[in-house]
């Protein structure tokens, strides 16, 4: 599945699980992979079988006092069964609402079908009213429009790193590859994005939100090429110093190599079957609700 993406870098400020990168081994691969990302900068994010979806998720769009994802859960989504705070948070006409309504879209994507819709209006400090029409695109959770996803925690996984994938550290709109055991892909599509660009796991409608991302050991540097450094992790120099620092994407934890953390490639779409849910707290539980991003090869 293919989806294009933009920028994500405000999706993620809620107190999500922050970590440094795990074990001294991850250490030097991540101290090598800023040395070696200096300046090519270009673009890229999401896709799915079959369907362009412009996208880009901000890294803030967590931010407090915005939509808290499990505010959404105990309903359907839809307008008229949001519990109060979740409509407000929509229709705040501040900051706040900005990226509630951002996240809100990328929650429709990933979980309604392309027939279906989430429709409502908020209106701005001047008085002035703005229709909203959420398209869904991969329905993970079509049923989501009738009944709410509270006890279906496979789902949650699923949607959250679906959003986890499409969220980018620029503002600039990228198509990317997206697979994994639920999203197929056509030969066509494969051979059009061929670079394994990483993995995104996490669950942001858990108690403790949190999501996670590994980057691939030679696809990083593609990675860096199309400014999607939510998986490779993001570089900066200051220019003043000229130290460089390498940063996460937002709360996002970049555990390191997914060739370290991730098993069971699969041997015909390529994508990782299985990752490391939280290696501080059991570097031996997996789980399989994981996306694997995919890229062009360049010009």
């Amino acid at each position: 599945m293919v989806l294009c993406c933009a920028r994500s870098v405000a999706v993620f400020a809620l107190p999500l699980l922050t970590a440094a990168c795990i074990g001294a081994e991850i250490d030097e691969q991540a101290e090598e992979l800023v040395g070696e990302a200096e300046s090519e900068l270009i673009t890229a994010n999401g896709a799915l079988p079959n369907a362009m979806i412009p996208n880009a998720m901000i890294p803030n769009a967590l931010v407090p006092n915005a939509l808290v994802p499990n505010a959404l859960v105990p309903n359907a989504l839809v307008p008229n069964a949001l519990v109060p705070n979740a409509l407000s948070a929509i229709k705040n006409s501040g900051a706040a609402g900005v990226v509630s309504r951002e996240l809100l879209r990328y929650i429709v994507s990933c979980s309604l079908r392309a027939d279906q819709t989430f429709s409502f209006s908020w209106t701005d400090s001047s008085g002035v009213a703005h229709p909203e029409v959420f398209r869904g695109d991969l329905g993970y959770a079509h049923w989501w429009a009738s009944g709410g996803i509270s006890n279906d925690t496979y789902v949650q996984h699923q949607i959250s790193a679906c959003i986890a994938a499409r969220v980018n550290w620029y503002g600039v709109s990228v198509n990317i590859s997206m697979r994994n055991n639920e999203m197929s892909s056509t030969p066509a599509e494969r051979a059009a994005y061929p670079v394994r660009e990483g993995a995104f796991w996490g669950n942001i409608f858990a108690a403790t939100p949190y999501l996670g991302a590994c980057y691939d050991s030679v696809g990083y540097v593609r990675a860096r090429q199309v400014q999607r450094d939510c998986a490779a992790g993001h570089v900066e120099t200051n220019p003043t110093t000229g130290e460089v620092t390498w940063q996460q994407c937002g709360s996002m934890v970049i555990w390191g190599s997914c060739n370290q953390l991730c098993n069971g490639i699969d041997t015909n779409a390529g994508f990782f079957r299985g990752c490391v849910t939280n290696y501080f707290v059991n570097p031996y539980a997996r789980t399989d609700q994981v996306v694997t991003t995919f890229l062009t090869a360049g010009p």
